[in-house]
Order: structure tokens, then sequence, then C-alpha cells
């Protein structure tokens, strides 16, 4: 049995709160020491690679990968922000992206539309930019561009103390590094990301690095949510991903109370072997849910085209706005207009004709501002996405 202790961190005695004394937690460097059993994670990784290279073949075999990947990503945007307890649906995210007001409070909208912004700035500067502390901060800054975040230092790494769990420090459940060590552990956590001497699988490298950052809990809000963006980042900058396909939150939701059991053991006992093979079994189901979803969306479309085709009231029009409506499930007739460019009459013939084929609905019920939702598309996407109940 190896020992493990080398691999737990140190608790420190840090300053006085409130009159309060509390221990805060500095982790051990990565990589772990004693190195990783990698027999035991050897099968799983096996399957995960090959969970993960047919999702990544379905990027090649859509006919618009770029369509799935824009809804794939606001299907995680709204899943990891609800983990983080926001309330706001895929069809609020839609609306609101529609200028239509949500069913939920703005402000959840708001900040899954900024989860949206954050990934895709930090996957295009991906493109000429290593993945730094920098490039954290700078995603960071995207992140919390709301009216919740932007009083929780957007773009910098805290100053104070923060916790998790319970009301000040001396209480809660867990108390990452203090202040004073923090940049000692973000400059360790940096160059384990670029130390071309590790030589580790880019998904374990993805498992420790997630795990790592969530402990050092860099800013005073968000880490959650950038800490599951790193996994993405991470395997697609190692090449395990040409499209950023892969998002555990859906996983991570639903097993949430182990997750957080698994962040808290990995803390307490060194055991990062039930860690690793928690997350790979995680992306052996995403992965595979993925790519089931990407074949049902294939076939949808595939089979309304075809519905259409046969229809007698195939026209270019038509076409058009069912095209529209992979990119825009949820859309109003002045977006639809503007994006066919024909005129109103001929966009609410080609709607009502879609309307009459079953493949659309109108959702609002009035004479104006009609919003239509291509149900069958949204109802594929929404699996798994409902809020949580409170």
């Amino acid at each position: 049995m190896t020992n493990k202790n080398n691999r737990i961190g140190q608790y420190v005695k840090s300053a006085i709160v409130g009159g309060e004394a509390y221990n805060a937690y500095v982790p051990a460097n990565l990589p772990p020491d004693p190195p990783l059993d990698m027999e035991v994670l050897y099968p799983l990784l096996d399957q995960a690679s090959t969970a993960l290279g047919r999702l990544d073949g379905m990027s090649m075999v859509l006919p618009d990968a770029a369509l799935f990947l824009y809804m794939y990503v606001r299907k995680e945007a709204v899943l990891s922000s609800q983990i983080e307890g926001t309330q706001s649906s895929l069809s609020d995210l839609l609306l609101f992206e529609t200028d239509e007001a949500p069913g939920v409070p703005m402000g959840d909208v708001t900040e899954v539309s900024c989860y949206v912004a954050a990934m895709d700035y930090g996957l295009e500067r991906l493109k000429e930019l290593p993945l730094s502390l920098r490039l954290l901060r700078e995603i960071h800054t995207k992140l919390m561009n709301n009216a919740r975040g932007g009083h929780k230092m957007p773009g910098e790494f805290r100053s104070s103390q923060n916790w998790i769990g319970g009301s000040r420090p001396g209480k809660a459940l867990f108390v990452p590094p203090p202040p004073e060590r923090l940049m000692e552990t973000l400059g360790a956590f940096e160059k384990f990301l670029h130390d071309d001497k590790v030589k580790l699988p880019a998904l374990i490298k993805a498992a420790l690095a997630h795990v790592q950052f969530e402990t050092i809990h860099p800013f005073l809000d968000g880490n959650g949510r950038l800490g599951r963006l790193l996994i993405t980042f991470i395997l697609c900058i190692e090449g395990v991903l040409k499209e950023p396909l892969l998002y555990l939150s859906l996983y991570l939701k639903t097993n949430r109370q182990a997750y957080y059991d698994h962040l808290q053991s990995v803390r307490t006992t060194g055991d990062w072997e039930s860690w690793i093979t928690f997350f790979l079994t995680g992306v052996i189901e995403v992965a595979n849910q993925a790519t089931e979803t990407a074949r049902a969306i294939l076939a949808l479309f595939n089979q309304d085209r075809t519905k259409i085709a046969s229809s007698k009231k195939s026209t270019k029009t038509v076409l058009a706005i069912h095209a529209y409506l992979q990119r825009h499930p949820v859309a109003n007739t002045t977006r639809i207009k503007e994006a066919c460019k024909v005129s109103l009459p001929t966009i609410l013939r080609g709607l009502a004709t879609l309307e009459a084929l079953g493949i659309v609905r109108e959702a609002t019920g009035k004479g104006r501002h009609k919003i239509f939702v291509y149900q069958a598309y949204l109802d594929i996407l929404n699996q798994g996405t409902e809020p949580f109940a409170r």
C-alpha cells in the first residue's frame, strides 16, 4: 500500500479574523508524490480516450460542427451555472439572447451569458497565449462581467481570505490558502501546467489541475465555473479534442455530493486515484452522451428536411427558416426576417408551413411579437438542464 502522506498539504494557522484564529489549507504541489498508481487507472483511461475519440470523430461528420458547438456551449453554461445556484434554463438563455424576457431573474441569465462569453474568449486567446495565470485572470474578467460579479474583483486574485461553507473561516467546511501564500501556490500550479518533464496523459493532467485549482480557490467568486472551463481548455491545448465538445457539468451536477466528497478526500487523504477514477467515469459517460446527442440532432434535422421537401410547401424561404432555427431554436419573427432577408408576410407564411408540419410551435399565443420554438431540437438539448429544486 503506497503511503500517500506526502500528497497531503499542510494546515497553516492564520491571522485572527473577528477575534478567531483559523486553519487554512495549503496544498502539496503537483504532480502527486508518490506518483499515481497508473495500473489502476489505465483500463478506465483507455475507455475514456476511446469515448473522446468517438466524440471528436462526430465533429468531423456533422454538416455544421460550429452549429452543434454553438448550442452545446450554451447547454454547458446553463449546467455549470446551475451548480453554483442559478435557476436559469437553456430556454431562458436563448430568450435572453433573442432580446426577450426570460422566465427567471435577469441576474441569473446574465451570469450564464457571461459564462458563454468567457468560454469563447478563452478558446480564442489560447490560439495565441499559453494557458497561464495571466490568461486565467483575463477569462475571469469576462466571467464576472455582470451585476453580481462586478464587485468581486473581476480578473484579480484575491487579497483576502475566502472559505467554503459556514458563516466564517473558523466554522467553514474548507478554507483555501491564506492570501500571503496564494501566489506561491499559484506559481507552482502554473509551473505544473507547463512542465514538459511531467509525462502524464492529458485527461489525467486535466483531472489533477481541476482539483488543484478548486483547492487554491484564487478568486473571490467564480472559481467553480472557471475550474470546470479549465478541464476543456487543457483537453483542447493537449490536442485530445479538436473542438471543445466535452463538458463535465452535467455529470458533476448529477453526482454533486460525490464530487464534493472527492475534492475533500484528495485534500485530507491524498487519494488522487479515487478522484481520477470518478473523473474518468464522468468523461466516458459525458462523451457517450454528447455523441448520442449529436447523432440525435443530425437525425432530427435530416428527418425534418425530408418532411419539408416532401410537402407541397417546400420553398427557399421555408428551408432558410429551418436552417436559421437550427442555430437559434427560440426566435422571434423580427430576427428570422432579418436573417432570411425577406418580407414579414413571407416569413409568417413560411413559419405557418413549419407549424403545420409539426416542426415549430408558436410559444406566446399573441397576435403580435410572436416567438417560435423548434421544440424537438430544444427537447434533445434540454436533457439534464432542469434547474435544481429549491
